[in-house]
């Protein structure tokens, strides 16, 4: 895409001051350090106009002109829920700053009423919020409004294209707010129509939380949504309750008391996934929508960290499919742009030259399939083609013999899986194609004694796979942002065993070669 181009998007959507800034992010806002905030202060830009002041408010959403987490210092590498109580704002209370560590549920619930303009149009506006936040200075005050701000234009992405309905499909999606300093809260939406007579719009409950996981929050949903039928009045308490509890650890149940008129007391017992890294999933969707050759290009197009766009007419089928393929990157994570449900107002997004991956809702596809060197899927149901949009070289990116191990381990994917019984699948299917491409990665690690970070030997690395077909793919993975930041922490990391799920798969997996290789000498 020319220069021309890029400045006309960025002028457009007032990006032009928050592009510049972010290339030149200092070491403390990486940290995470308050006071530098003002490098990044995104109230220069003044707006004239109400649709400029929504574009404004997606400057603090937004990677997508450059993904810096990956250009941080080496010794600034940390993950966004690890967030040190050193840069809680002046002023904060302890539990304040509990919340903002990111140990509790949530930071607050909104709902997002859609109200008629004297224009007539219908303005997603908020109409509720827990807990309001008191005793705040300007420029926390104002940060929040940013905030709020872009939280109803990811409720309401559509913009004002808005009608009274009498009938509305109760729907539940997410989406990620990425801050200016690379680390991310997640937005988890329930829309639907509320009560009363006559067509009216639907409303949008909104939880706002530093952690990511679905099935959690659309129960906690589900418990919001039922107190709504008797009173708003309902919500506080069960929400405070909420608030005042510790996130449990994987595996972990939490019981939150809550009263409710002619039930008396009720106990809600909220249950963390075991397999933490797959809780913000539901594979399900993704598998429904697509065939397993279907998911594999998908995965090798995203392995590679190139253009994707998904195309669907539901919010909550963008939300999780594009949750589902960046889990099957793991143990890697998605460095770039990551935007599951595209605001109409930033659908100029899809130009952008750098890595994405976008949910994009069906009346806009044509101002998506337009673009080149991109890949574009359609997931809607009544599609004549799957793959919109192609560069041409999806089948051969993986390594031929690789890509049917993972073909052949997901047949074993049952019609009706449970969620736990597809996520096993997916598990065994594709983590093994890291296990055996870049598995050996900690045996290519100098360290010394003096306890220095270690050195990777990347060339050293690829030259040891036999294969070439491998090795060519092994070769340009070593290019990308994900695998850089995966290996930057593992030099950070001090010579000791590793722990975690991956690790243990590659123990297996070198065991079982050695195993194989005895065998053969005798």
């Amino acid at each position: 895409m020319s220069g021309e181009v890029s400045r006309r998007i960025r002028k457009r959507h007032g990006l032009n001051n928050f592009t510049q800034r972010s290339s030149e992010q200092p070491q403390g806002a990486a940290n995470g350090k308050e006071k530098d905030a003002p490098s990044c202060d995104l109230s220069t830009v003044q707006p004239s106009e109400d649709e400029e002041v929504e574009r404004g408010a997606l400057k603090r959403l937004s990677t997508m002109w450059s993904s810096f987490r990956a250009k941080l210092n080496r010794d600034q590498v940390k993950e966004p829920c690890q967030e040190s109580l050193d840069s809680a704002p002046v002023g904060t209370t302890a539990r304040e700053q509990r919340y903002m560590s990111g140990h509790y549920f949530f930071e607050y619930l909104v709902v997002v009423s859609l109200k008629k303009s004297k224009e007539g149009a219908y303005e997603p506006q908020i109409t509720y919020q827990f807990p309001k936040r008191d005793g705040m200075v300007r420029f926390q005050r104002e940060e929040e409004e940013k905030t709020l701000k872009a939280i109803t234009l990811f409720c309401f992405p559509e913009g004002i294209s808005w009608a009274p309905l009498t009938e509305y499909h109760s729907e539940t999606f997410s989406f990620v707010l990425t801050e200016i300093d690379g680390s991310r809260r997640n937005g988890y939406c329930r829309r639907l129509l509320p009560h009363g007579k006559g067509a009216r719009p639907p409303e949008a409950f909104c939880i706002i939380s530093r952690l990511a996981c679905f099935g959690l929050f659309s129960k906690i949903f589900d418990e919001v949504e039922k107190r709504h039928q008797i009173s708003m009045a309902m919500i506080y308490p069960f929400m405070q309750s909420l608030r005042e509890a510790a996130f449990p650890a994987p595996g972990n149940t939490v019981k939150i008391k809550s009263f409710v008129p002619d039930k008396g007391t009720e106990i809600i017992s909220l249950t963390r996934p075991l397999d933490s890294w797959l809780e913000h999933v539901d594979f399900r969707t993704l598998f429904r929508c697509l065939t397993n050759e279907e998911v594999v290009l998908v995965f090798a197009a995203a392995a590679m960290e190139r253009r994707i766009v998904f195309i669907a007419v539901e919010l909550s089928t963008l939300s999780q499919v594009i949750h589902a393929v960046a889990a099957l990157l793991y143990p890697f994570t998605w460095q770039h742009t990551f935007i599951s449900i595209v605001p109409e107002i930033l659908i100029d997004v899809v130009m952008a030259p750098t890595p994405y991956l976008l949910g994009v809702q069906k009346r806009l596809m044509d101002q998506v399939t337009d673009q080149t060197d991109l890949l574009v899927v359609d997931l809607s149901e009544d599609r004549k083609d799957t793959f919109l949009v192609q560069i041409g070289d999806e089948k051969s990116i993986l390594p031929p013999k690789l890509q049917d191990e993972i073909l052949q381990a997901l047949r074993n994917r049952k019609e009706k899986s449970t969620v736990e019984e597809l996520n096993s699948v997916v598990l065994e299917a594709f983590l093994p194609f890291f296990v055996k491409t870049v598995g050996h990665f900690d045996l290519y690690v100098t360290r010394n004694s003096r306890g220095q970070p270690g050195v990777f030997q990347s060339r050293a690395f690829y030259k040891a796979i036999k294969s070439k077909t491998t090795r060519h793919f092994v070769k340009k993975f070593l290019q990308t942002q994900m695998f850089d930041l995966f290996i930057q922490e593992v030099e950070q990391q001090p010579a000791s065993p590793q722990q975690g799920i991956f690790h243990k798969k590659i123990v297996e997996y070198q065991e079982q070669k050695k195993k194989e290789k005895a065998k053969k000498r005798h």
